[in-house]
């Protein structure tokens, strides 16, 4: 085994399912790169458990502790018993400034998950302006279609479950469970035994013009 791998196992933390690898608010210079399993970031807004994202393997988070030294800005629960790499704010700094392939493409990497994660921000704002809990919820669908996998059948389907989309929307289980019903009706959503389908995306955002043009002048 060679130095650095050395170097690498030591830095290797594992946690159970369950456990709060940090919570909102607290201080840290340390981030996290999932080699094994899933953690969920939640946010508290108004009172209201929001899950802001769930990564897997491949996946960091909790980088802005190390990039601006403030405190945690959402918690971090494991969903999924995990493997981390911990990388404090001095192993992080001589890792770009090697000047390799290896620093290259971590600074690259992380680069576009902050991109990726204020875009993310952009339409959970987005979302929460929309006062009516059906458009809330198509809005969401749609929004996680654009990273959803396309079936041959010419759907999309998306893998996120009921607690987690109810969590994400802000919405209570009962409220968003209600309005996925109506979809599976109108035949625009099938559940699955893993996610969900999305079976006529353009149907979707016609149906979410309307209920915003019906939120915005009501029935007349």
């Amino acid at each position: 085994m060679g130095a650095e791998q050395e170097v690498e196992n030591r830095m290797i933390k594992e946690f159970a399912k369950g456990s709060v690898i940090f919570n909102d608010g607290d201080a840290g210079d340390v981030m996290y790169a999932i080699q094994q399993g899933k953690v969920r970031i939640n946010k508290t807004v108004r009172g209201v458990d929001k899950t802001l994202v769930v990564l897997g393997p491949g996946q960091f988070f909790g980088e802005m502790a190390i990039l601006n030294s403030k405190p945690r800005s959402a918690t971090a629960i494991v969903e999924e018993d995990a493997k981390l790499l911990e990388i404090n704010s001095k192993a992080f700094e001589a890792m770009l400034r090697a000047g390799n392939a290896v620093s290259a493409n971590i600074a690259i990497t992380l680069l576009k998950i902050l991109a990726s994660r204020l875009q993310e921000s952009d339409d959970q704002i987005e979302n929460l302006l929309l006062r009516d809990p059906n458009s809330r919820v198509v809005d969401g669908l749609l929004k996680l279609a654009k990273k959803g996998v396309p079936e041959a059948t010419g759907g999309v389907r998306i893998d996120v479950t009921l607690k987690e989309l109810a969590a994400k929307l802000g919405l209570d289980l009962e409220q968003v469970n209600e309005v996925l019903n109506k979809l599976i009706k109108a035949k625009l959503v099938r559940i699955l035994e893993e996610g969900m389908l999305l079976n006529d995306v353009d149907s979707m955002k016609d149906f979410l013009a309307y209920l915003e043009m019906k939120e915005k002048f009501g029935d007349i």
